[in-house]
């Protein structure tokens, strides 16, 4: 019985392809593991890198003392961050104001011309270090106050992330335009060099994303996003030729509007002159 259970073990050539099917299935799943590892998903990949970045950029707060011999600061729930005691007064100020000056005249449209310089001169005292650099410069136009600022202190090349010094920055002005009752557009422009990647295709999509950042920082802080709109004019609209690296360095900017209630009325009218007109369908 024993030689003859021998035999019929010896009679079965073929055990080895079982082991052959189990390594080659093993094999197959390593590859696969491999290939999905490989296969980078760069939105959620951009997603992780800022969330990671705002994470080990901002400074905790508990860790910032006060020293002896500081003005003690007042936490500021709208912003996020410690505001000192005159700037909480002043904001109370530019409140009363506001509302001394919409009941004076222009209504609930917005503050006219002459009331806008007086927060023009409030825009240039925030950001006089920026205006003393050549990087902001504020002026009234005929559409209303007009607050102009170089790409190169809010983003980097290429990018619509707002940089630390940016983000202070256009927290200062929010604080002034927050107040306000006046419509507020940001407008986005680039130079001529062309750009395409994956979320920016063309200029247009990276100019109209940078206003859309600071759009979404205003709000943040406290500015009514019905008020505010974001536009992007890619390099279209240039302030000069772009013949040269400073010449492009002034194309790319973005421009805070904060009309004027005279212009937002002609604008109403027009729109509803347009609606008027519409032939019927």
């Amino acid at each position: 019985m024993a030689r003859r259970r021998r035999e019929e073990e010896s009679d079965n050539h073929d055990r080895w392809l079982v082991s052959y099917a189990d390594f080659i299935t093993l094999l197959f799943a390593l590859f696969v593991v491999m290939y999905s590892i490989s296969s980078v998903n760069e939105d959620k990949y951009r997603v992780l890198s800022a969330t990671l970045t705002d994470a080990f950029q901002t400074s905790a707060q508990s860790l910032n003392p006060i020293q002896i011999g500081e003005q003690v600061r007042m936490p500021d729930p709208v912003a996020g961050e410690f505001a000192a005691p005159e700037l909480a007064r002043k904001a109370e100020r530019m409140d009363q104001e506001a509302e001394q000056m919409a009941g004076e005249g222009p209504g609930p449209t917005g503050l006219d011309f002459a009331s806008l310089s007086r927060i023009a001169a409030d825009l240039k005292g925030e950001l006089s270090p920026f205006i003393d650099q050549d990087l902001v410069k504020v002026t009234q136009t005929e559409r209303g106050l007009e607050v102009e600022m170089k790409s190169r202190m809010l983003f980097k090349s290429g990018s619509s992330r707002l940089s630390r010094d940016a983000v202070k920055a256009l927290g200062d002005v929010a604080a002034i335009l927050k107040p306000l009752p006046n419509q507020i557009k940001v407008e986005g422009h680039t130079d001529d060099l062309p750009i395409k990647t994956v979320s920016f295709p063309s200029n247009w999509e990276l100019s109209a994303a940078r206003a859309a950042s600071v759009v979404h920082l205003f709000a943040r802080r406290g500015v009514s996003p019905d008020r505010m709109s974001a536009i992007g004019y890619g390099e279209f609209r240039p302030v000069t030729e772009n013949g040269d690296e400073a010449s492009r360095a002034k194309n790319r900017r973005v421009a805070i509007i904060i009309m004027a209630a005279r212009q937002q009325r002609e604008q109403r009218d027009v729109g509803e002159l347009k609606v008027a007109g519409t032939p019927a369908t």
